[in-house]
């Protein structure tokens, strides 16, 4: 490749706050795989969030930048997956397999989307040192011709509207806003724009922990919810205690352990068929590698509230953050009910073509 950028580059980073900031650029924050795309010519190199390649599990894209990008060119944004008017990001963990016969049968079945939201290059031109004011209309205007498999994020300086995508895109699955100063260049690696995160709480059953990889306390308390047939479905973990806390876990949680771990709901764990029948900890993942997945079981007794961003499926998304303690719940009070469903926001709105992308 002759690119004015090339490969590594870091991506620009967001830091969370509560509330939309005033006076920025604001965009849909995607729930995706982040990614840079080099394409001079047809050479294409698809870069993920730490450097490494995601060229391989995504074939049909590959195509789709040679056929809808410009020559020459370096664009940060967000590779995705959706239908059913909304995104599935279980599904596209599927994609990062080592068969390249699967990959290739699940790009052909349900094939990604990728949603430019920076220019980087274009041409023999470096945008790194241009402002987003400028960099925005140059993306506009580099991707109009694109389509179907490459979309420009849509976008708006009107903080009003910013609130109203907050709250209606999160029924097609996306994940809050993020704002962005519209004077200042790309800064590789550093957190220089803004998210906005959902947030909600919920009631769950402790049900089991992880110990701390030093071995000092409890790492990650093992979450449960029940669903409508009364079986106990792992839904994530909450973790990030302080030393100290990870080792007063282990002494409050000393009470729950269980002396026969075949009494748990979640006894058949290492079993891979089990899986299919209900969600429990411990699945088999190409993610984990060869990281312990060994647990201690408790009785399903205790109660807390966690803080989450959002669902995915029928789990949380991301780690939890422990709240407080609800010694005023019983275990099987703690179902998905309680959950807050977001109104549904048909996904296909938002990339619909002949829609503006800056509104």
């Amino acid at each position: 490749m002759d690119l004015p950028v090339l490969p590594p580059v870091e991506p620009m980073l967001a830091k969370a706050v509560t509330e939309i900031p005033d006076g920025l650029h604001y965009e849909a924050k995607w729930d995706g795989f982040r990614a840079l795309v080099f394409r001079d010519g047809e050479a294409v190199e698809v870069a993920s969030r730490t450097g490494k390649s995601l060229a391989r599990y995504f074939p049909e894209l590959l195509d789709a930048f040679r056929a809808e990008l410009p020559e020459r060119c370096v664009l940060d944004g967000e590779i995705v997956l959706a239908h059913d008017g909304r995104l599935h990001f279980e599904e596209l963990q599927e994609r990062i397999h080592p068969a390249d016969s699967r990959v290739r049968r699940l790009a052909t079945e349900n094939p990604a989307t990728f949603v430019a939201f920076d220019l980087l290059a274009l041409g023999d031109r470096s945008l790194m040192e241009v402002p987003l004011a400028e960099r925005r209309p140059a993306l506009v205007a580099a991707l109009a011709g694109a389509g179907p498999r490459v979309f420009t994020a849509p976008a708006t300086r009107d903080r009003a509207l910013a609130q109203e995508w907050f709250t209606a895109f999160e029924g097609a699955g996306l994940d809050g806003i993020v704002a962005k100063p519209l004077d200042q260049p790309y800064r590789p690696g550093v957190r220089a724009m803004f998210k906005i995160k959902h947030g909600r709480t919920a009631d769950c059953v402790v049900a089991g922990y992880r110990e701390h990889k030093d071995g000092q306390g409890v790492g990650s308390l093992l979450l449960g919810l029940y669903d409508d047939g009364g079986t106990l479905q792992h839904v994530g973990v909450c973790s990030s205690f302080t030393a100290a806390r990870r080792k007063a876990l282990t002494t409050e949680l000393a009470p729950l352990r269980l002396a026969d771990p075949a009494e748990h709901p979640w006894a058949a764990w290492t079993e891979e068929a089990a899986h299919e029948a209900s969600r429990m900890p411990g699945a088999p993942s190409r993610w984990s590698g060869g990281k312990d997945a060994q647990w201690v079981a408790l009785r399903p007794e205790l109660v807390c509230e966690v803080a989450y961003d959002h669902m995915e499926g029928t789990r949380f998304r991301h780690t939890t953050r422990f709240q407080r303690w609800r010694p005023d719940r019983t275990a099987r009070s703690c179902d998905y009910s309680q959950l807050e469903e977001p109104v549904g926001f048909d996904l296909n709105q938002l990339l619909a073509r002949g829609v503006s992308p800056d509104r």
